[in-house]
């Protein structure tokens, strides 16, 4: 019997196959491949025959897909994970989730959460006053790709057990749903399915964003991607402050490829992001999250 995420695990690999996500062209090169630079058409074509062979996954042949449609579908499937692992850790991780991709679901902003809730106010100031939002510019407003949040607790349900709250004290308690809040944003993934210069910054801008912007409690905060580059990996995962950590699609299938057919110098980065839990695989993600 498989347990519950390497099933997923496989589960996501076999959906990227399926929807055209991860497949290769007529010349042999992998979609997440930059085909600019040898190793990483070597590196990514490893991880996909590797993932072929051991997982008996099959791969189809097309000859171009655009950047943003595999961005997109790499969002989605990346949602699907979650919403197939996370609800299911309940003893670890109590509450009433809820994980959606936000490109798709335009009804939901950053500032429909809880931590987030002033930043509509200041959207709508600055949208009204051109010299306020020049001096203020517009970098506070951050949309995140899969959001998972929150729902609030009745007073009911909170003293199911025993009787803990009244209408005397706790007045501002945030999961409180007596008190009129938003629900609570507890994690901010940015799904980047590869990792140019440009996007690398867009999810550390992104994080910094939700930092510096909040009120009260700090979201989780990651990225998941299947760039196969370690010094484009490195670019976002190496440091500490804004990102909590880098999770791969495929870890473990890139340390092999990178062992078999990478640069001694590509292997000694990937060993660095590793033992310094910059960089995680896919399946470390949902438990992490429970912290």
């Amino acid at each position: 019997m498989e347990a519950l995420i390497a099933n997923a695990r496989h589960h996501f690999h076999e959906r990227l196959f399926e929807t055209n996500t991860l497949t290769l062209t007529t010349a042999g090169v992998a979609s997440n491949a930059d085909t600019s630079s040898r190793g990483s058409k070597a590196i990514s074509r490893r991880i996909v025959d590797i993932l072929v062979d051991e997982q008996h996954h099959s791969v189809n042949t097309v000859d171009k897909i655009s950047g943003q449609t595999l961005g997109k579908q790499f969002e989605l499937l990346t949602m699907e994970f979650l919403q197939e692992t996370f609800p299911n850790l309940q003893n670890l991780r109590p509450g009433k989730w809820s994980i959606l991709q936000l490109g798709n679901n335009n009804r939901l902003k950053t500032s429909d959460f809880e931590q987030y809730e002033h930043l509509s106010y200041l959207a709508a100031l600055t949208a009204e006053n051109a010299q306020l939002a020049a001096a203020l510019g517009n970098d506070y407003l951050v949309a995140p790709d899969v959001v998972i949040y929150r729902d609030l607790y009745e007073d009911e349900e909170i003293n199911v057990s025993q009787y803990i709250v009244d209408d005397s004290t706790s007045k501002m308690a945030d999961i409180r749903k007596a008190n009129g809040g938003k629900p609570l944003l507890h994690a901010s993934v940015s799904a980047k399915y590869t990792m140019r210069s440009d996007r690398a910054q867009n999810s550390r801008t992104e994080a910094l964003n939700l930092i510096r912007n909040r009120k009260g409690h700090l979201p989780h905060i990651v990225v998941v991607t299947a760039e196969p580059m370690p010094n484009r990996l490195a670019s976002l995962a190496l440091g500490t402050g804004d990102i909590d950590c880098v999770y791969h699609f495929a870890l473990y299938e890139l340390l092999r490829a990178v062992q078999e057919v990478g640069s001694e110098d590509a292997a000694e980065t990937l060993q660095t992001l590793v033992q310094g839990k910059r960089l995680k695989d896919i399946s470390d993600l949902p438990l992490d999250l429970t912290v």
